[in-house]
């Protein structure tokens, strides 16, 4: 029976985790390079959508409508496909998924073109978002499975986080770019088309992927994530993050479209992901010593002050310097949330877990993308930088009123932890 106490050799080989030696684990290349081939689709889609439907429809409400659809579908559709990855393995889930994704993509860019009425969309939009590959938390339960109780697993948070904020600053730029130097559906089409090429070649790496719940027992111990307190507070926190992301896509675009700049939208919101991404390098890169749950407060509090700040801008100077903060204060919350699910979360279902939270997101994004887009309509330009405010305000007081039950249940050192599907268990 493993446990979390090291030997000397051990500890030394670990004492000092980093980037380096997290890249260095055998393996890992192989799925690391299509994984970020696959994910990188996922970063253009919803700004895609809200650039096509505005353009043939002429309105931000319809547009943000649509966007949130596909957002709901994901967010509610992401955990079963989790678990079923759990159960049957990854690639069983991604071959039908990214092809499903691909043909259900073009087939809404088809219809937007035409001219479809705006109920149309929202069905095209349902099968769009239900099968948006889940290849994030993929990737970080096949982190999970190699390195176990491993000092480098906040490590591999912080890095997942960084890759997922790199896309973010490549994919709105490539979006924008697209839909406005090419053609309104370019961004749509090329999401679909990266969407098939990479989840078919992620999928094809068998020999990483974690093992499946197989048997019954395994199926009866981890019927569902949720039923963990912590990750339904988890999920809360996250839900006030897709906030920030939603509301600053369709703010973004309305406020650069109001100053003649449409162009700058990718820009603004790629300064934005950048201050996450290089606040993430940095987390990855810090030996920390406060307990997560303490370190998660503290960078939710930073994020909804940064937030609540943001309606206030009147330049674009002054919008890229609050985005930089703004995205600055996500990465601290985004990777301690996704480090305590490795304590909260039995192995067998962390990949439903992080589905919760990556959905979670989607939702939070999808309902902001829907009020912005609202706000932007009937308000002033820039009302929309209300809902980032609102969304991560709220989040924070759920979780400081709830932050106890992100403490792990056992009292003592955990024991076999990530071993198989057994339950941890307290020595004295």
């Amino acid at each position: 029976m493993a446990s979390t106490v090291t030997t000397s050799k051990d500890s030394a080989a670990t004492s000092r985790p980093g980037y380096g030696q997290l890249l260095r684990t055998r393996g890992a290349w192989t799925f690391l390079l299509p994984g970020f081939a696959a994910r990188q689709p996922f970063a253009m889609l919803t700004l895609s959508i809200v650039l096509l439907v505005q353009h043939t429809t002429g309105s931000y409400g319809a547009a943000g409508a649509v966007a949130a659809v596909t957002g709901v579908s994901m967010a509610l559709f992401a955990p079963y496909s989790g678990r079923l990855a759990d159960r049957h393995g990854q690639r069983a889930v991604l071959v039908p998924g990214v092809l499903v994704h691909a043909l259900s993509g073009l087939t809404l860019t088809a219809l937007a073109l035409n001219d479809a009425p705006l109920w149309a969309l929202f069905a095209a939009a349902v099968p769009t978002g239900a099968s948006v590959p889940q290849v994030g938390p993929m990737v970080r339960a096949r982190w999970g499975a190699k390195l176990k109780d491993s000092p480098l697993m906040t490590t591999a948070a912080a890095f997942e986080s960084v890759t997922d904020e790199f896309t973010f600053v490549v994919g709105p730029l490539l979006a924008t770019a697209l839909c406005t130097a090419v053609d309104p559906a370019a961004g749509l089409v090329t999401e679909a088309a990266l969407t098939l090429v990479g989840g078919l070649l992620f999928a094809a790496q068998r020999g990483t992927q974690p093992k499946t719940s197989a048997d019954g027992r395994a199926r009866v111990e981890h019927a569902s994530a949720l039923r963990v307190p912590g990750v339904r507070v988890l999920i809360v926190t996250f839900l006030g993050i897709g906030s920030v992301f939603g509301g600053m896509q369709v703010s973004l675009a309305a406020f650069t479209e109001s100053i003649g700049e449409p162009g700058l939208n990718g820009v603004l919101y790629g300064i934005f992901a950048a201050g996450n991404m290089v606040s993430g390098i940095a987390c990855g890169a810090i030996a920390w010593k406060a307990a997560p749950q303490r370190r998660l407060v503290i960078g939710y509090a930073a994020l909804a002050v940064t937030a609540s700040a943001l309606w206030t801008s009147q330049s674009a100077l002054l919008l890229a310097g609050l985005g930089l903060l703004v995205g600055m204060s996500i990465a601290p919350s985004l990777i301690t949330g996704y480090t305590l699910v490795e304590d909260l979360v039995p192995a067998g279902a962390r990949t439903e877990a992080f589905t919760w939270l990556t959905g979670a997101v989607a939702l939070g994004q999808a309902a902001a993308v829907t009020i912005a887009g609202q706000l932007e309509d009937r308000l002033w330009d820039g009302a929309g930088f209300l809902v980032p405010m609102g969304g991560t305000v709220l989040a924070l007081a759920t979780l400081l009123a709830l932050r106890s039950r992100l403490v792990p249940p056992s009292h003592g050192r955990t024991v076999a932890r990530g071993m198989d599907h057994r339950a941890p268990a307290a020595v004295d």
